[in-house]
């Protein structure tokens, strides 16, 4: 272990992605600057018995191109998802990690909700089959972080290993907290990020039941359902998909000659401490959480340039949502640019967070401004600049912002590289 210095740059040196709109980070991001959309028809189950029809499902994955047979026999697609965007992440950083420095290599990698699909699967082979059928190793395979535990075991960092789960601010405080674990000196380099695979039958009909699934527009395309900020906004969408950003100490990498894609500057969690699905009125927690970012290491309110919002498309939530912002950056508000990914990934739930770190990170790294989609009439209550044309821009900060169900609230704030 090195000693803590809380002054100690973090840079982004690989990223990887599997998601509605790509399985990599060259599609996922050419679907982002060019608004397609990831969101149809489930697939997964028969949707003819519910009103609410749409996912952003993943599409054309194969986890033996990531994982070997009998590892693919053994997980469920969370783990493969997120096995698959962090070995995408180092590949893509050129970090090579190897006997010397693999116990300075961590894992800060987070799950919503874990391996659900291999409980349910388990329990039909008890009722059917009786418990002898029951397979043995489903307990250490669906457990929340047994994709931390697997990217350890797939490419040998054996540093500091943790799973945040924080509902749908998994992503957000994962990616968060492997930078801190850079400048307290626990790591040299981190492997962040998040998984989810939450299109369940089961889950569907909850959240349907929740009221909080979005209906498309009448007469439009399934592809309209997800319209955050947008006055007719009527819920969200399930999404699937993993994220993940390699991080790095910046003069390491500096050293070693990396591509860094942008710094990791600030960093906030805070609660609500209200409500387990309705968030606080103005959106304390979530506006705390995001004063705390810019205070941590100084950022200048004024110069942040681009906004990543939670963005579920709810009426409440976007609303909400919308108060923090106006509570924490006041009169800079109108200036600052909002680019809802949500709005072609659906909710990505777990893995918002860090997919959604990923477009901030690209944003930042090509000074470019992606759409959010679906918005045409402004409300009120959300009074935002929401982008809805992308557009090449001046981006100085970026901040990613996500709320969970519990009242979990994170923030992180990406800065564009100079070179310095």
């Amino acid at each position: 272990m090195r000693p803590p210095d809380y002054n100690r740059r973090v840079a982004v040196t690989g990223l990887g992605v599997i998601s509605p709109v790509g399985n990599d980070k060259a599609t996922a991001w050419d679907a982002l600057l060019n608004g397609r959309s990831g969101l149809a028809e489930i697939t997964y189950f028969d949707v003819s018995r519910y009103e609410a029809k749409a996912a952003g499902e993943v599409k054309g994955f194969n986890p033996l191109d990531w994982l070997d047979a009998k590892q693919t026999r053994r997980t469920e697609s969370s783990t493969q998802f997120g096995v698959a965007a962090a070995k995408q992440a180092v590949a893509d950083s050129g970090f090579e990690i190897n006997d010397e420095n693999r116990t300075e290599v961590g894992v800060v990698f987070g799950c919503g909700a874990g391996g659900q699909q291999l409980m349910i699967d388990n329990h039909h082979l008890l009722e059917r089959k009786g418990p002898r059928f029951v397979t043995p190793t489903f307990i250490a395979y669906g457990l929340v972080d047994s994709a931390s535990g697997l990217i350890a075991i797939e490419t040998g960092a054996i540093g500091h290993n943790v799973c945040i789960a924080s509902a749908c601010a998994t992503g957000t405080h994962n990616v968060a907290e492997g930078a801190e674990a850079i400048r307290r000196g626990d790591c040299i380099a981190v492997i962040s990020g998040s998984t989810e695979s939450p299109l369940l039958e089961v889950a569907h009909a909850g959240f349907g039941n929740m009221r909080g699934l979005g209906m498309p527009r009448p007469g439009e395309p399934l592809s309209t359902v997800s319209r955050p900020f947008d006055k007719t906004r009527d819920g969200f969408v399930l999404g699937e998909g993993a994220g993940s950003l390699f991080l790095e100490d910046l003069e390491l990498a500096k050293a070693r000659g990396a591509h860094i894609y942008a710094e990791v500057v600030g960093y906030g969690s805070a609660a609500d401490g209200w409500d387990m699905i309705q968030p606080v009125a103005h959106g304390g927690g979530s506006a705390r959480a995001m004063k705390m970012a810019l205070d941590r290491r100084g950022v200048p309110a004024d110069e942040v340039d681009l906004l990543n919002p939670h963005g579920t498309s709810t009426p409440l939530g976007d609303a909400r949502e919308a108060e923090a912002i106006w509570h924490v950056f006041g009169d800079h508000t109108p200036k600052i640019a909002i680019s809802a990914t949500k709005s072609l990934t659906g909710h990505m739930m777990g893995a918002a967070g860090s997919f959604e770190a990923f477009a901030t990170v690209m944003s930042v790294a090509e000074q470019t401004i992606t759409a959010t989609l679906n918005y045409r009439e402004p409300d009120p209550e959300c009074d935002l600049f929401v982008v809805t044309e992308t557009h090449d821009a001046r981006i100085r900060y970026a901040l990613s912002n996500n709320i969970g169900l519990g009242g979990h609230n994170g923030a992180v704030i990406f800065k564009r590289y100079d070179g310095d």
